[in-house]
Formats: structure tokens, sequence, C-alpha cells
């Protein structure tokens, strides 16, 4: 491939001729070379070292709220990665390349053994190896480096030889940076948004779906009705037989507890013939109908998890199709479930192995309801309002996450460059 003028070929691609190739150990500090931190924290010590793990980096963000500490006596024995302002900290096993930068508060905390520091010369901008590090390319190289059969993760001579390419302007450096630190602001503050959307709608509910608040024009008694007072039919599905692969080569959508994530479900993983449909005894489920998953309810993504049908479909046996009566409306149905299907589970599903509803104990759920379905409509219509506004927000986030890899692409290779 030709190279134009003004740019060169180098291991990370094709970069500006006025930039250059470093190796990450040449670019951190002598005295604190690249390394993991302690490998046995010992037991919990409440008020002692702060201990980053893996699970504490997501996004380039450190959850503060849950890190496991050591004693100081621990943390001594690992001086080399005790922690300074401005260091980089990047897991060495699943999402590598997620790259936190430290801040004051986390000063003289420490890491573990899944961890590695990267305590880049002031000189050359930390701020700026964290967004290379991080963009979307450099993680590709990061994940093909990994090695390990029962546990695959990065080893720290990898990646003290592993290659950042850098402009030797230290304000080019430092634009780039800025200009990446002001997507991950604006990215930043969508999140807290977003956050605080979700508190609300959480405290709409609470207030709506239990009759502490009313809407205007609404009076009369709540009452409390099993679910089997209320519905006119609920039934499962199947799954076809496994050992017929044509049967999952058709166009009719099959619904699997999975795909039951307080949604509405309008396509599916996996879709199965008329034969398999026939054969299975499967019926078509019709669009708006409420689904809930009635197996595995033991496990915590599982457990109350329900949607709305949004295309006519069929259904495995691990979900439970609903049909209300005119006297509960089904999107209120939904948030009521959506607000108290998981302590409903804890108290309602039964087995040993494996907790599970059948029909008979879905009938037995009790269910809020205000007078009129009026009230319940106007309810559901108030969440799914919100519900409106924060896809619209997530839908934002996505756009402007899309555009930060955009933009990475043309700074970080030196395509458009900063006078």
């Amino acid at each position: 491939m030709e190279v134009k003028p003004g740019y060169k070929q180098t291991g990370v691609g094709v970069v500006p001729v006025d930039w250059d190739v470093r190796r990450l150990d040449d670019a951190t500090e002598p005295h604190r070379p690249i390394c993991y931190g302690i490998v046995q924290t010992g037991p919990n010590v409440q008020n002692g070292v702060p201990c980053l793990r893996v699970v504490d980096i997501n996004d380039g963000i450190i959850s503060k709220t849950e890190l496991i500490r050591t004693s100081t006596r621990i943390s001594d024995s690992y001086r080399r990665t005790v922690l300074k302002a401005g260091d980089l900290v990047m897991p060495l096993r699943g999402k590598v390349g997620d790259v936190a930068i430290i801040d004051k508060d986390l000063e003289g905390a420490n890491l573990t053994r899944g961890v590695a520091l990267l305590a880049i010369r002031k000189d050359l901008s930390g701020p700026f190896f964290r967004h290379f590090i991080s963009w979307s390319t450099t993680r590709r190289r990061l994940e093909q480096s990994m090695n390990g059969s029962a546990l695959q993760e990065i080893p720290i001579a990898t990646l003290r030889g592993f290659e950042i390419a850098t402009p030797r302007s230290e304000t080019e450096r430092c634009v780039i940076a800025a200009a990446l630190n002001d997507a991950d602001e604006l990215l930043s503050g969508l999140d807290r948004l977003i956050t605080k959307k979700r508190d609300l709608k959480q405290a709409a509910m609470q207030q709506l779906l239990t009759g502490q608040t009313r809407l205007p024009g609404f009076h009369g008694e709540w009452q409390v009705k099993p679910l089997g007072q209320l519905i006119v039919d609920c039934f499962s599905g199947a799954t076809p037989r496994r050992n017929r692969p044509d049967y999952f080569k058709g166009d009719i959508r099959w619904i699997t507890s999975g795909e039951l994530n307080y949604n509405v479900i309008t396509d599916t993983i996996e879709k199965i013939t008329s034969e398999a449909a026939a054969r299975t005894n499967l019926t078509l489920v019709p669009k708006d109908t409420f689904l809930m998953a009635i197996t595995g309810l033991e496990a915590e993504g599982t457990r109350g998890a329900c949607g709305i049908v949004g295309v006519p479909s069929t259904t495995n046996q691990s979900c439970m199709a609903v049909f209300p009566t005119s006297e509960l409306i089904t999107t209120y149905l939904f948030y009521y479930y959506v607000f108290r299907g998981k302590a409903l589970a804890l108290q309602y599903c039964q087995g040993t192995k494996q907790q599970s509803y059948t029909a008979k104990l879905v009938k037995q759920l009790p269910i809020q309801l205000p007078p009129t379905p009026a009230e319940q409509t106007a309810i559901a219509e108030v969440l799914s309002d919100m519900d409106a506004e924060l896809a619209a927000l997530e839908q934002r986030r996505v756009k402007i996450c899309g555009l930060k890899q955009a933009m990475m692409q043309e700074l970080l290779t030196g395509k458009i460059r900063f006078v």
C-alpha cells in the first residue's frame, strides 16, 4: 500500500513522519516499571488500604463503592504499585485496554494481581496514552497478545514491549487528549442524566403503582387481587427438537427467557419453521402480549424478567404468556411486574435446584390495582413516557460513542492534525 507524503508505515500502522513509536516501558517512570499488584491481599481489612481489582474498572471509570482493602503491611511490601494521581491502571484480563486514570481520592491505594500499573512519564501526557490504549484498534492488538490456557491475560513482559504511536510535540499530544476528554465529559454527563432519570422512574413506580400518589382526576380505593382473577389464560411454549437443525431455519420468531429484558421484543436470536411450530404444538403469541420468565428464577438476571411481544412470535418453555381480562390493562401489568417481579419471584417460585413458576403459581401472584382500568392506563402512559425519554438519551449516547470512535480513528492516526 502506498503511503502518502508526510506519513510513514510503522508496526502500529501509518502515522505522520513527526510521530514516534515507543515501547510502553520506555514511556513509564524508570523507578516505577509496569507491573501488577498484590498477589494475596489477605482478609478484607476495615479502614485498610484500598485495592483495585479487574471488576472495579468499567469503561475507564473506577467504581469506588465496593473496593476491597488490605493491611498496610501487605501494601507496603508492594510499594512499586502504590498509586499516585495521574497513574494509569489497566486490567490484564477481561476488558483489556479499559484504562482508567487515578484521581487524588485514590492516591495511596494499591492494585491486585489482575491489574497493571502504567506510570507514564510526566513529559509524555498520561491522558494521551490512556486514549490511545483504550482506542478500539489498540484493544484488538492487546487482545491478540493475550495468552494462557485456563485464564487468558496479557503477560507483563508483553505489555512492557507493547508499542504506542505518539506525536513528538507535547502540545499536539495535549490537544488530542483534551479533544477526546471533552467527548468523555459529554458521555459522563449523559451517564449521570440517564442514572438520574432511572432513579426518577423507580421513584415514580414506587408512588404510582402502590397508590401512594394519585394522578389528577382519579379517586377510590385500591384493591389487591390474585392474578388468576384477572386473566383469561396463561401458557408457556416449548423447544422444537434440537436434533432437527432444519427446524431452526425458518422465519417464525421464537422467544427465549434470555430475551426478556423489560423490553418490547421485535426480533429474536433464533427463528423456527412452521413445521417446527406445528410438531411442537406451539401457539403464535399475538403482538402486545405480556411475557414473564418462569424458569431459572434463582438467577439475578432472570428473576423478575419480563417483556412485551412486539411482533407475533412463539416462545420456549421458559416464557409464560399472560392474557388479561378487561379489568387489567396489559401495559399496567408489565410495569407492575417490572416493579415487583423480583420480590414476587423470591416469595412465590418453587423448586430445589431450579426455581420456577407453574401456571398455578402465576395465578396466585398478587397485584395492586386502582379501581378503574382508566387509571391503570394513565399510570402506564406516564411510565411509558419516562421510558421513551430514557430510550432517547440512551440512543443519543450510542451516537456520541460512535462519534468518539470516529474522532479517535482520525486523531490517533494523525489523519487530522491540530495546528
